[in-house]
């Protein structure tokens, strides 16, 4: 048995996994509209 073969589970958490992927998600939308607003802003439409 090779050393690729020992561990074929990950052993993270597939819980804080979704969370990491929620809130990064969430982060860069959040960043995209935040931008737009200030654009906005600047542009006094």
């Amino acid at each position: 048995m090779n050393k690729f073969e020992k561990h074929v589970q990950s052993k993270n958490n597939d819980i804080s996994d979704c969370a990491i992927a929620f809130a990064v998600a969430f982060s860069g939308l959040t960043v995209i509209y935040v931008v737009a607003q200030v654009f906005q802003i600047v542009a006094g439409v």
